[in-house]
C-alpha cells in the first residue's frame, strides 16, 4: 500500500506531515533530474539537443528552488540553518556548524518540525492576550 516517502503509517500522520513528506520527495526527485540532465549535457554533441536539455534542466532548477522554499517556509529551524549556510562566502562546513549551533536546539528536538500553511507553529496568537 505504501509510498516510499513515508516511514510511519500514513494514516497516523497529520495532513501537514504528509504534505511535508511529499515535498521532500519532490525535492529529491528534482535534484535527481538535475543530475541526470547534467550527465546528458556533458556528453551531448548535437547543439539543438543540447539547448533543449539545458532548457529542461533550468526548469528542474526552478522546481527544486520552489520545493526548497516551500519546505523552508514550513520549517523555521531548517530555514534558520539554511540562512547561515546559503549564499555565504567562505567555508561551507564552518558556516553549517555555526548556523546549527546558533539555531539553538535546546529543546532536545521537541520543537515542531514545521509550521502550517499560515506560518504558525500551532501555538496560537499572543496578540492582545491579557496578562
Amino acid at each position: 500500500m505504501g509510498f516510499d516517502q513515508y516511514h510511519e503509517p500514513p494514516d497516523e500522520l497529520s495532513a501537514e506531515t504528509r504534505t511535508f513528506a511529499r515535498l521532500c520527495a519532490s525535492l529529491t526527485e528534482e535534484a535527481e533530474a538535475i543530475g541526470w540532465y547534467q550527465q546528458r549535457i556533458a556528453v551531448e554533441e548535437d547543439a539543438e539537443a543540447l539547448a533543449i536539455m539545458r532548457d529542461a534542466q533550468g526548469e528542474e532548477f526552478k522546481h527544486f528552488a520552489m520545493d526548497l522554499e516551500f519546505l523552508l517556509r514550513r520549517s523555521p529551524r531548517w530555514r534558520e540553518i539554511a540562512k547561515g549556510v546559503l549564499f555565504q562566502d567562505g567555508d561551507i562546513v564552518e558556516h553549517g556548524e555555526a548556523a546549527e549551533a546558533a539555531s539553538g536546539d535546546d529543546d532536545g528536538g521537541k520543537e515542531p518540525a514545521f509550521a502550517d500553511a499560515t506560518g504558525s507553529l500551532g501555538i496560537g496568537s499572543l496578540k492582545g492576550a491579557e496578562r
